[in-house]
């Protein structure tokens, strides 16, 4: 459980995050836009590079993911509203895990918004996530998809042609991991 301290620092992270600050375009990536390629620090967690497909060192590009569909939760380890949405998100990932149609074409990654390595371990342990979490110390990803509050959900579909194009974009809980699976699938043409 969080103490004290660690509840009025949420407290103050999602005040503050109700206010957002755009990047430079005025405008978070929306539904039928692509989303940036994104750059991350290169997991040594060898279930990490298997689950997302790529091999290599130093950083990785979100086009090296081997998948037709990547969701992406931009969280913070201080959000109270991202630590109810923990189970929810797991039970999207192990309904996506169990089914062999599914596993390979769609994968989950958390983005921590303002996080260190330490804070997405500890948000990683604390609610049992099983699907690679990448830490943004420093906000570069965040401010390049807008500065969006939290949990905030992109969901992208990559073309043959290794192109992108966002199918959902939008801040907030995804409620019933079952219909939000089939509303994926749906958009994106997979059912």
């Amino acid at each position: 459980m969080l103490k004290k301290p660690l509840l009025i620092m949420a407290a103050i992270f999602c005040l503050t995050g109700l206010t957002q600050v755009r990047d430079a375009s005025g405008r978070t990536p929306a539904a039928g836009e692509s989303f940036p390629d994104l750059t991350f620090d290169k997991s040594d967690n060898s279930a990490v590079q298997e689950y997302l497909g790529w091999q290599g060192k130093g950083p990785f590009r979100l086009s090296q993911i081997k998948a037709d569909i990547i969701i992406i939760e931009v969280f913070s380890m201080y959000c109270p509203y991202c630590q109810k949405e923990a189970p929810i998100v797991n039970k999207l990932y192990d309904t996506i895990s169990k089914r062999g149609d599914l596993r390979k074409r769609i994968k989950l990654i958390g983005i921590g918004a303002g996080n260190t390595s330490f804070e997405v371990d500890v948000f990683r342990k604390e609610y049992g996530i099983l699907f690679p979490l990448f830490p943004d110390e420093s906000f570069d990803v965040h401010k390049k998809v807008g500065e969006v509050r939290t949990p905030y959900f992109f969901v992208m579909k990559i073309n043959p042609d290794g192109s992108n194009k966002l199918i959902y974009s939008r801040v907030g809980s995804i409620q019933d991991h079952d219909r939000f699976l089939e509303l994926i699938l749906r958009e994106s043409g997979l059912k």
